[in-house]
This record gives C-alpha cells, sequence and structure tokens, in this order.
C-alpha cells in the first residue's frame, strides 16, 4: 500500500481511530493485524518469509538470553544473522549473483555455470516468487526489516537488550507498518518499550505527527514527482541531451531523491507520532553539510549508524590504525551500496562515498601537519557546502542510472556548455516552478527543520493549507517511492 494514496489515507484514519478506541491488548492485537495487511496488499505471499525470519529470531533471542555459554550464545546469533542474511541474499542478490558469474564467464568464452532460479525450485514455488521472465521477485522492504530483525537479536547478544517474551509485541516490532518497507531502522532499545506503553491521547502529539505527515506528502507529491519528470526525460536517453540539461537533471535528481526518501520517512514517523510512538529522526537538513562526514551524520541516519555499529566498529573501527581505519571505511560503504541495490553501479556510488571519506580525513590530516586553519566564516561555509553538494551530486548519477549510462551523463556535463539550451518537459513556467520549490525546501528547512504546532490556530492554517496545495500541485500518479525497491 503506498502512502500517497487514497487507500493508505483511508487506512490511516481508521487504524488510528480504532487504536485510541481500544485498551493496551486491543491495541498491539489491532496494529500487528493491520500491519499484516498493509504488507500484504504488495504481494500476499511474501509475509510467509516474514513470519518465517520472526519465529526464528524470536526464539534465538530467548535462547541467547537463557543461555549460560558463550558459545552456545555466538551460535545461536550465528543461526539468526544467517537466517536473515540467506533470505536477502537469496531474494535480492541471486540474479545479481547470476548474471555477474556468467558474464564474467562468457567474457572469456565459457559457458555459464551459474543456472536460472527455475531450474532449482519446484514450478509451483518460482511461480510465487519469480517474474515472467524468470528472475527473483524481491518483497517489498526486505533489507530495511532484515536489518532491523538483525539489530533485535545482535543487541541481546551483547545484553544491551532483553529478550522479548512476548511474541506478539516482537511481531509488531519488525511488522509495525508506518517504517515496515522503507524505515527508519529502529533499534529494540527505542521500539519494544513502546508497544508495551499505553499512550493516552495527545493532541499536542497528533498536531506535531499530522504536520510532519502532511508536509512529508508535499514533499513527494509535489517537489519529489515533478523533479522526476524532468530526470526521467533528460536521462533516458541521456546521449541525446546536451551537458545544460544533463547537469540540471542531476542536480534535480538530488532533490528528487531527497524529497522522495525524506517524505516517506516524514509520513512514517508523523503517522506513528500520532499514536503515541516515537521513531527516530532519519534526515536532518542533509544538503546543509559542509563535508561529506557531516553529510553522512544528516542523511539516511538510521541506516549509517546501523552500518557504523553493527559493521565499521565489529571490523576494528580506527582502533587499529590509520590504514585499517581507511580500509573498514571503504568496506562499509560499498557494502552500504550493495545494500542499496544489485548493480555495479551501485557498488560504485558506495565506493566514491568511501572515498570521499578517506580523503576528507587525509584532508584535516594535511591541514593539521601543515598548521594551516580554514577560516569560519560565511565565504568558506558556503564553499564546503558547494564543494560537498558537488561531490554528493555527482555520485548520485551512479545510484540513479547504470555504469555506462552513468558514463554518457557525466561526459556530457563535463563537455557542457553554458550557450546550451535546456531541453525539458517543462514550459518556462513549470520549470521556475521546479527552481522555487528547491529554493523553498533549503530557506524552509534551515530555518524550520520541522514546522511547529505548539500554537493550534497556526496548526489549523497550515495544515489544511499544505493539504490543499498537495493536493491541487501534486503529480496525482501514486508513483513508488524510490526506496521500496530497496
Amino acid at each position: 500500500m503506498l502512502f500517497n494514496s487514497i487507500q493508505f489515507i483511508i487506512f490511516f484514519i481508521v487504524v488510528t481511530l480504532a487504536y485510541f478506541s481500544l485498551s493496551w491488548k486491543g491495541r498491539w492485537i489491532l496494529l500487528l493485524a493491520t500491519s499484516c495487511y498493509f504488507y500484504m496488499v504488495f504481494k500476499p505471499i511474501f509475509i510467509l518469509i516474514l513470519f518465517g525470519t520472526i519465529i526464528i529470531d524470536y526464539y534465538a533471542g530467548l535462547w541467547i538470553e537463557k543461555s549460560q555459554d558463550q558459545k552456545q550464545k555466538k551460535l545461536l546469533l550465528i543461526v539468526s544473522l544467517i537466517s536473515n542474511i540467506g533470505i536477502l541474499a537469496f531474494f535480492k542478490y541471486y540474479d545479481f549473483f547470476q548474471d555477474s558469474v556468467n558474464s564474467i564467464l562468457a567474457s572469456v568464452h565459457l559457458h555459464p555455470l551459474v543456472p536460472p532460479l527455475t531450474r532449482l525450485i519446484p514450478g509451483f514455488i518460482a511461480e510465487w516468487i519469480t517474474t515472467d521472465v524468470g528472475k527473483v521477485l524481491l518483497p517489498i522492504g526486505l533489507s530495511f526489516h532484515t536489518f532491523q530483525a538483525m539489530s533485535y537479536t545482535i543487541e541481546v547478544y551483547r545484553g544491551n537488550q532483553k529478550a522479548e517474551g512476548h511474541f506478539g509485541i516482537y511481531a509488531l516490532y519488525v511488522m509495525f507498518y508506518p517504517q515496515l518497507v522503507a524505515g527508519p531502522i529502529e533499534r529494540p532499545q527505542n521500539m519494544l518499550h513502546q508497544f508495551h506503553s499505553y499512550f493516552k491521547y495527545d493532541f499536542e502529539q497528533v498536531k506535531q505527527g499530522l504536520m510532519q505527515m502532511a508536509f512529508g506528502f508535499f514533499k513527494k507529491m509535489v517537489i519529489a514527482d515533478r523533479l522526476s519528470m524532468m530526470v526521467d526525460y533528460a536521462y533516458d536517453p541521456a546521449a541525446d541531451h546536451n551537458g545544460l540539461t544533463l547537469l540540471t537533471a542531476t542536480v534535480f535528481y538530488s532533490f528528487q531523491i531527497y524529497c522522495d526518501f525524506s517524505g516517506y520517512s516524514d509520513i512514517a514517523i508523523g503517522a506513528a507520532r500520532v499514536m503515541g510512538f516515537t521513531l527516530m529522526d532519519n534526515f536532518r537538513s542533509p544538503y546543509e553539510a559542509r563535508s561529506i562526514p557531516e553529510f553522512w551524520g544528516r542523511w539516511h541516519i538510521s541506516l549509517s549508524t546501523w552500518f557504523r555499529d553493527y559493521l565499521y566498529i565489529p571490523l576494528g573501527g580506527n582502533r587499529k590504525g590509520e590504514l585499517m581505519k581507511y580500509r573498514n571505511q571503504l568496506i562499509v560503504f560499498m557494502v552500504s551500496g550493495l545494500w542499496h541495490g544489485t548493480s555495479w553501479s551501485f557498488v560504485i556510488w558506495g565506493g566514491l562515498h568511501g572515498l570521499y571519506q578517506i580523503s576528507a580525513a587525509l584532508k584535516d590530516k594535511w591541514l593539521k601537519k601543515a598548521n594551516v586553519s580554514i577560516p569560519d566564516n560565511v565565504l568558506f561555509r558556503t564553499i564546503n557546502l558547494l564543494i560537498t553538494f558537488t561531490l554528493v551530486t555527482l555520485a548520485w548519477v551512479f545510484f540513479r542510472n547504470s555504469i555506462s549510462r552513468s558514463v554518457v551523463i557525466l561526459r556530457g556535463i563535463a563537455n557542457l556548455s553554458f550557450s546550451d539550451q535546456i531541453l525539458t518537459p517543462f514550459n518556462a513556467i513549470e520549470m521556475g516552478f521546479c527552481v522555487f520549490l528547491i529554493f523553498f525546501l533549503l530557506i524552509k528547512e534551515h530555518y524550520y527543520e520541522k514546522i511547529p504546532t505548539h500554537n493550534t490556530t497556526l496548526f489549523f492554517i497550515l495544515f489544511p493549507i499544505t493539504a490543499f496545495l498537495t493536493y491541487f500541485l501534486g503529480v496525482m500518479t501514486e508513483n513508488q517511492f524510490i526506496y521500496f525497491q530497496f
């Protein structure tokens, strides 16, 4: 069920009203049942996979906590992690593995060795989980709820979280509909105790949640989906467009993906807040960052902190010397790229950010060694902001496109001439409106990262205005959120 649909609006209203009319026991049952329905709207069969991992992780958590043997604890954790990673690898990476290996073999004139999935599994199962061309269907949001489930067993193993004894509550921790398919990726320490709480109706929470949802819809439907028209037009086919057109589309894509994903996060966080739940912030005005490390402290925070805590630090972090730190950073970002998608272009995107991180550290080291200090004034802050935005934007090209198309786009941008005419599907007024929306977004998030709602009169003005503008200015095509494919 897409957030940007009438179906979801009805679903949200009905579930929220029912939620506040029930006791605690009725509430968790309602939320679990409706979360299952929410997920099954996409493809019902995949909920069996989700519940399979929920059962494994639930009992793994209980047994890890009860066990007095450290080796047994580690074995149980490994079983849990293998079950989660195995399912993720099968559904998300089998086709990628098959295509990559067979392409390498074909390049040296050898026959393909990795068979299509339809040869390995019974036909009736293949019909459920493969496309018409034999490719594996990816259960929606699999990467997100897999990482959330893994964080639970890891935290229980580390002793930072008590095992959840209530199966329904644990299932709800994984299934909670607002953040089920695209995050934020929560930690058990933040969420499990909330599902045991009984939240009274709080009008302040409702106002904050509804306002955050409203602006999330605005970012997705008015900004992201409108900018996507220019991006799709310029990138397909990219070879037909000049450098200025490609540069404009590339800048637009930076704001498209931000508004698309942060819009989803705003709707998810807002929907949870209306019912009294607090989800972690996932974005903090990332395009105000003045360095790549700062950017990753502001962008997709739930994922970047997940990789920090469960991959970077276990690899050794920065504790084993400078070279190992750089190695660990590069590994983390390349794995992050592969987490996002099954294409080498995603790995390149992650690798670029890893190199950015290393370059930033080396630059700081050189400046410190040379005893050079960068003035902290408006000019240098602006320069650093623009450099950071440029680096991030160029990397987005690989995130959005295949390697071959990315090369065409970057080559076109490198050869641009400002005498070129921007080719666009918009007229001059519509193009000007797109630029206005970008500047409006930047100004709004600089001064009001979250729209204030303490003044009830102001809320009753801003909320309907935002909803009205979203309805009349939004692109009403129910475009899927970009991160749903991950």
